[in-house]
C-alpha cells in the first residue's frame, strides 16, 4: 500500500463516530454481518483502545499496539487523557496500521473509532489518521451516531445538532448522521413533532418556541436562538434513522432482561416468551439498507463497479431523495406512538 496508491484501485470504508454508547460497536457488528449477506468483503478495524470486548471477529485490533488501562497506569492519566493519547500514539505509528490494512486489500471497512467527542470536534489526531487513510487512496465517509431519544427533549437536541454540525466541519469528510436505536425512541418522553421534522431539521424557529415553554429555558430564549441561526445558516446537518437488531445483540430485549433480574414490575403485560427468546424478534433489514445506500453514495462507493446493479437500483441512487418522506414516515409508524393511540391510552387510563 503505497503512498497515494492502493495498487490503483480505491478502497472503501466507513470510519464510525460519535459519543459513547451511541451504539458504534454495535452499528459495525450489524453492518458488517448485514454486508456480509449481500456479498461484500468487511474488514471491521477497532480504533477503540478502550473497547476490550468486541463482540465482532476483529481484523485489526489496536490492542495488538496501545492499550487505554495500560496508558492510564504507565502515564498516570485520566480515560479521557489517555485516549487523546492513544490516538496521538496511533498517529505516530501509522507504518503499523498501513501494514495491517495492506493484508485486507480489496475489502469494505468499517473502522469502529473512540467515544470521545472532543476528537472529532477539536483535536487533530484522528483527523490526521483519517486524512493519510485518503492518501492511501481510502474513499471514506464518516458515520455519525447519537442515541434517538435526544429528539425527545427540545434542549438536548439542539445540543446534538451543535455537536453534529462540528464534527462534520472538523473531521472533513463526507458525512452521514445517524439516529441510533430507534426502537428506543420514545423511552423518555413523547416527539413534540413528527420524525421527519428532526431527520431533516425542518423550521428550528418552532423547537425555540417549545423550549421557551419551559420556565428553565425561557431565560436562555436568545442563546437558543442564536445556536439555532448558527445550525440553519451552514444548512448541513440530517438524519437518517436506524435500528440495528440481530440475534446476537437486542439492546431492548436485554434491558428486559436485566429488569426481570431485578424482579421489576414495570413488565407486568410483557410476554415472557419475548423477554427469553430474542433472537426471534424482527430484523430492521430496511433501516440497514437505507443507511447503507446513504453511506455509499457519500464515499462513492454506489457509483463504482464493484456490485452488478440494474437499472432500477442505479436510478433509487440518483433520485432516493424524491422517496425519503415516505421511509421516514414508514419508521415512524413502526416505533413512534401515534398521538390518538396515546389519546386513547390517557383516557382508558381515566
Amino acid at each position: 500500500m503505497s503512498e497515494g496508491s492502493q495498487g490503483n484501485s480505491p478502497a472503501f470504508g466507513q470510519v464510525v463516530i460519535g459519543p459513547p454508547g451511541s451504539g458504534k460497536t454495535t452499528y459495525c457488528h450489524g453492518m458488517r454481518d448485514f454486508m456480509g449477506r449481500i456479498g461484500r468483503q468487511v474488514t471491521v478495524v477497532n480504533l477503540d483502545p478502550a473497547n476490550e470486548a468486541v463482540p465482532y471477529a476483529c481484523a485489526v485490533d489496536i490492542a495488538e499496539l496501545v492499550t487505554l488501562p495500560d496508558v492510564m497506569e504507565n502515564l498516570r492519566l485520566g480515560p479521557n487523557g489517555g485516549l487523546i493519547y492513544c490516538m496521538e500514539y496511533l498517529e505516530a505509528n501509522l507504518d503499523w496500521l498501513q501494514e495491517k490494512l495492506a493484508a485486507f486489500r480489496g475489502h469494505y471497512y468499517l473502522f469502529d473509532c473512540p467515544g470521545q467527542v472532543e476528537l472529532y470536534t477539536h483535536h487533530d489526531a484522528l483527523k490526521n489518521v483519517f486524512a493519510q487513510l485518503a492518501k492511501w487512496n481510502f474513499r471514506l465517509a464518516a458515520v455519525h451516531l447519537v442515541d434517538s431519544h435526544y429528539c425527545t427533549d427540545p434542549g438536548k437536541f439542539i445540543s446534538v445538532l451543535c455537536t453534529s454540525l462540528s464534527a462534520m466541519l472538523h473531521v472533513e469528510l463526507p458525512h452521514v448522521n445517524i439516529l441510533s436505536k430507534m426502537d428506543l425512541i420514545e423511552q423518555y418522553g413523547k416527539l413534540a413533532f413528527n420524525l421527519d421534522y428532526y431527520t431533516e431539521v425542518l423550521d428550528l424557529s418552532y423547537l425555540v418556541d417549545h423550549l421557551a415553554s419551559d420556565p428553565f429555558f425561557r431565560n436562555y430564549r436568545r442563546l437558543n436562538e442564536k445556536l439555532v441561526e448558527v445550525i440553519e445558516d451552514y444548512s448541513l446537518v440530517s438524519f437518517v434513522p436506524l435500528n440495528v437488531q440481530f440475534p446476537e445483540v437486542s439492546t431492548k430485549a436485554s434491558g428486559l432482561r436485566r429488569e426481570v433480574m431485578k424482579g421489576s414490575k414495570r413488565l407486568e403485560g410483557v410476554s415472557p416468551a419475548w423477554i427469553r427468546a430474542p433472537q426471534q424478534l424482527p430484523q430492521d433489514k430496511e433501516s440497514m439498507r437505507r443507511v447503507m445506500q446513504a453511506v455509499d453514495k457519500a464515499n462513492g462507493y454506489a457509483f463504482g463497479e464493484q456490485e452488478h446493479r440494474s437499472l432500477e437500483a442505479l436510478m433509487s441512487a440518483a433520485v432516493g431523495a424524491d422517496f425519503h418522506f415516505s421511509s421516514t414516515l414508514a419508521v415512524q409508524e413502526k416505533y413512534v406512538q401515534s398521538q390518538d393511540k396515546a389519546v386513547e391510552e390517557e383516557v382508558m387510563g381515566l
